[in-house]
């Protein structure tokens, strides 16, 4: 599960910023929206909030940067266009296999070098003390170079290597690591958490994942046709017909859509539209194609019911960049409530949003499970509903919050003001 994950001078973020998924247990409130791990309390869900164009969709790229690296996927990042910083920062905290480990980076850009990276593993003791102790460390700069392994020939032979080997990439994607236990052990913790993040978009989000899972006709695609059923679309069935089962719903009520796209410009088509041509669902017993009688909303309901199911079945991360668009408000409630459920104790969910209703500490979330994106014309800025104190602020649990966002307490509210685009369309008519 992630932690943390802290970033500075990356995409729009130009000083170091940092969003966490920690909780503190000292509030009670909603104790089912926290699953504890060794000994840090973790949150299953958060939503980011905030006007458009302030760093919500670029702190999900932060995420996706750092998977990518985690994963030798290549680097899709940039530092921050309005500095002369040249090197972007990363560190991201992760519990796996019951540990928690943090692992950082500096990646030089005009340089393609990784000048920093270090590996480490937290524990805590009896009273909840935190030790790190730095597996592996090696800061070009600075001429550090550490191995922490018993076996004191291979911690020398790493060191060694850590000297002279290329800075391009992380050092587990520069040597071979079956020559070395700690790398060995290292790369599987890395990739192993890394592999457990999905990231989705819901303005392009593909349908191949449901597909795919549709096609294994097992109990998980019963579980997606579940969701989506219990999703609450007025659909009675939804399912991926084979090849003699599409041809024959084709030939009847749906001959026109057919002849519409004759065969031989199908054949043309990427595999991916055959595939959602396969797609049907069924209302009121007539079952139909899905490609054209749903909407949108429920063509992205099935997208998402996938990520949803195995990220729920597998202790998957979740990112999803703007999940209340085209989704209704309840549909959106009920999602985020899945992964707050007792029942789900391994999986999270990360997603952006608008919709202020959301904003809700009395039947959904913890506070520190809200927060606000905000930018000025110096910086962008991430921070938590929990930084605003009832003493301080008058924010409690019980407050209306929605309210108070509106008048502007948070911030992370735009002002427009398109008045004067008014007149002037009307002044040139």
């Amino acid at each position: 599960m992630l932690i943390s994950l802290k970033v500075n001078n990356c995409f729009i973020y130009n000083t170091e910023t940092e969003f966490t998924m920690r909780s503190d247990m000292r509030n009670k409130h909603f104790p089912s929206n926290v699953v504890s791990i060794n000994s840090t309390n973790v949150l299953k869900s958060a939503i980011i909030m905030g006007p458009n164009n302030v760093g919500k969709t670029n702190f999900i790229k932060c995420i996706n940067a750092i998977r990518g690296i985690m994963l030798n996927e290549g680097t899709v990042m940039t530092t921050n266009i309005f500095t002369d910083n040249t090197v972007s920062e990363f560190a991201i905290t992760f519990c796996d296999n019951e540990y928690e480990y943090c692992f950082e980076l500096k990646y030089d850009f005009p340089k393609n070098d990784y000048i920093y990276e270090k590996f480490s593993k937290i524990t805590y003791d009896v009273h909840k003390n935190r030790k790190e102790t730095v597996i592996l460390l090696r800061d070009t700069k600075n001429k550090e170079y550490v191995c922490n392994t018993f076996h004191e020939e291979e911690k020398q032979a790493v060191i060694s290597a850590m000297k002279f080997t290329a800075k391009n990439n992380i050092l587990i994607y520069l040597l071979d690591t079956s020559q070395f236990s700690v790398l060995t052990e290292i790369k599987d913790i890395i990739t192993s958490f890394a592999k457990k993040i999905d990231i989705v978009d819901m303005n392009n989000i593909p349908m191949k994942k449901t597909i795919e899972m549709l096609k294994m006709s097992d109990k998980k695609t019963k579980r997606i046709v579940n969701f989506i059923l219990n999703a609450d679309l007025y659909l009675e069935n939804y399912q991926f017909l084979n090849d003699d089962e599409f041809k024959k719903s084709m030939m009847g009520k749906f001959a026109s859509f057919s002849e519409s796209n004759p065969q031989e410009k199908v054949l043309q088509s990427s595999s991916s539209f055959m595939d959602q041509l396969h797609l049907f669902s069924t209302y009121k017993g007539l079952t139909v194609p899905s490609i054209v009688f749903d909407s949108t909303g429920t063509k992205k309901i099935a997208c998402l019911a996938s990520y949803v199911i195995e990220a729920l079945e597998s202790g998957h991360i979740l990112v999803v960049d703007e999940l209340d668009n085209s989704l209704h408000f309840k549909l959106v409630r009920a999602i985020i409530a899945m992964f707050n459920n007792e029942l789900n104790t391994k999986a999270q969910l990360i997603c952006t949003v608008h919709d202020v209703t959301l904003l809700d500490c009395q039947k959904l979330f913890r506070k520190e499970q809200i927060w606000f994106a905000h930018k000025d014309m110096d910086n962008a800025y991430l921070y938590s509903l929990s930084e605003f104190t009832a003493e301080k602020d008058g924010v409690r649990d019980t407050s209306d919050l929605i309210e108070k966002y509106k008048r502007g307490v948070f911030g992370a509210l735009p002002e427009p003001d398109l008045f004067e685009s008014l007149l002037e369309v009307q002044n040139n008519g």
